[in-house]
C-alpha cells in the first residue's frame, strides 16, 4: 500500500492510465456504486476488461475506495471548521497519526506557508468544536498554536454524475 495509506507499505508507481481508465475515473466518481456491467458500456469495454481495469486502479492505489459523500449537517454535525496548525519541525507523521483520531476529523493536508497543517473537521456543534481544539488538539504537545476558521457554507466540487 502507499505511504499515507492504511499499512503505509512503500509507494509502488502507478501504471499510466489511458483514456479509457480516465473515463472510468470520472464514472465512478461520479457514481461509485455504477455496476461493472454499466462502466463497460458506457467506455465501450467488455465486462471482464471493465472489471480487470478497476482492480488495476485500486491495486495501483488510484482508486483509494469507494464511499458515500455526506451532507454533514443533515448527518447531525452541522459545526465544520478548518483548523491551521503550526507544528514542531520533523513531528509531521507523529501529528498526523494523532490527529486522524480525531472524532470528525475528515482531511489532513501537510502544506507550506504560514502554517504546517491544515485540518478539516465536523462536529455537531460549536461547543464539540471548542472542545475539540481546546481540549483535544491544544493537547498535543507537538502542536504550538492553531487557528480555527468557521465554515458558513459548503458545497463539494467532486463530479455529481
Amino acid at each position: 500500500m502507499a505511504e499515507g495509506r492504511e499499512g503505509g507499505g512503500p509507494l509502488v508507481p502507478a501504471r499510466p492510465l489511458d483514456a479509457i481508465d480516465q473515463d472510468i475515473l470520472r464514472m465512478l466518481q461520479a457514481d461509485g456504486r455504477a455496476s461493472v456491467r454499466s462502466v463497460a458500456e458506457r467506455v465501450h469495454v467488455s465486462r471482464a476488461n471493465a472489471y480487470a481495469r478497476i482492480n488495476r486502479l485500486v491495486e495501483d492505489g488510484v482508486i483509494r475506495g469507494f464511499g458515500a459523500r455526506v451532507n454533514h449537517e443533515r448527518a447531525g454535525h452541522g459545526t465544520s471548521a478548518y483548523i491551521t496548525l503550526k507544528i514542531v519541525q520533523n513531528t509531521w507523521r507523529t501529528v498526523r497519526e494523532q490527529l486522524r483520531r480525531l472524532p470528525g476529523a475528515s482531511h489532513i493536508a501537510l502544506v507550506g506557508g504560514d502554517f504546517d497543517v491544515l485540518l478539516l473537521v465536523h462536529t455537531p456543534d460549536n461547543r464539540a468544536l471548542r472542545e475539540l481544539v481546546l481540549t483535544r488538539l491544544q493537547a498535543i504537545p507537538e502542536v504550538l498554536s492553531t487557528r480555527t476558521l468557521l465554515v458558513f457554507e459548503e458545497e463539494d466540487l467532486e463530479p455529481q454524475g
